[in-house]
């Protein structure tokens, strides 16, 4: 049985100024969420890693948030090290 979800006012104030927006506004406002949450990401990583270069940093966070594998997992697992 599923246990209800229950939002604060802010969250509904939220989801009606979303459901507001046109589609493309819609889409624009989850690409923008989506940069944001993967530069939180990129800076964790840049502090767990310090060592790595900027590229090697950009394949660890594709290989957190994308299902690698082969020898892409092997190489960029983010959970090594």
């Amino acid at each position: 049985m599923e246990t209800p979800v229950e939002l604060d006012p802010i969250d509904w104030q939220q989801i009606e100024l979303l459901a507001r927006l046109t589609p493309a506004q819609r889409l624009s406002a989850m690409m923008d969420a989506s940069d944001f949450a993967l530069a939180g990401l990129r800076g964790t990583f840049r502090k767990r890693f310090p060592e790595i270069s900027l590229s090697e940093l950009n394949m660890r966070v594709l290989a957190y948030v994308t299902p690698l594998r082969g020898p892409l997992k092997e190489q960029y697992d983010w959970k090594k090290k």
